[in-house]
């Protein structure tokens, strides 16, 4: 069974998503640990209720991310992380996780990249007037949102779509990609057999 590690900064709804998929037996990994740079929010709530361990910290109060990434380095060995799925976290991943990862850290992003990179992919591709936009998952490296493509799903954005209507399309599609994803990346000699 291979260990896992969530990265979020938000509410968790992807987090949850891998929670449940564990849960089912859907996704065949145990998580091991939270990590989150932002206290207080839900996603921190969402590993407390089962029972989940979280490592949470302020980036601000460590002298750079060198410092706060060799802490986090420290915390995923202790939990035997052997895989790290980044669901919502708000921040570009540096040298002291990347080359301790390299090819086990994915993340997963509401558009097709590489169109609409970074922060709020939904109001970039609502000003940009697409019809359609989606989900990628891909893995992680030093760019914002430029590691390779895994897999990606189209969503259709209709001309009265506001964000939220976007938003919910794209988070059902997601809540149901991740895991599976998870699953043949963690998997792989299964997917092949069946």
């Amino acid at each position: 069974m291979k260990n896992i590690a969530v990265f979020a900064s938000g509410s968790g709804s992807n987090f949850q998503a891998i929670i449940d998929a564990v849960e089912t037996g859907e996704l065949e990994a145990e998580i091991t640990l939270l990590v989150c740079d932002k206290p207080g929010v839900k996603a921190i709530e969402r590993a407390e209720k089962h029972g989940i361990p979280s490592f949470v910290f302020s980036p601000k109060t460590y002298v750079d991310k060198e410092a706060f990434e060799t802490e986090i380095l420290e915390k995923l060995n202790d939990a035997e992380v052997d895989f790290i799925a980044l669901a919502g976290y708000m921040r570009l991943i540096g040298p002291t996780l990347l080359n301790e990862f390299e090819g086990k850290m994915v993340n997963i992003h509401p558009s097709l990249l590489p169109e609409f990179p970074g922060k709020d992919a939904i109001g970039q591709a609502l000003e940009a007037g697409v019809n359609e936009t989606g989900v990628t998952v891909h893995y992680v490296d030093n760019g914002m949102d430029t590691g390779p493509i895994i897999e990606q799903v189209a969503v259709p954005v209709y001309e009265d779509d506001t964000q939220n209507h976007v938003r919910k399309r794209i988070h059902e599609v997601e809540h149901e990609l991740y895991p599976k994803v998870l699953q043949k990346l963690l998997h792989p000699a299964e997917v092949n057999s069946n």
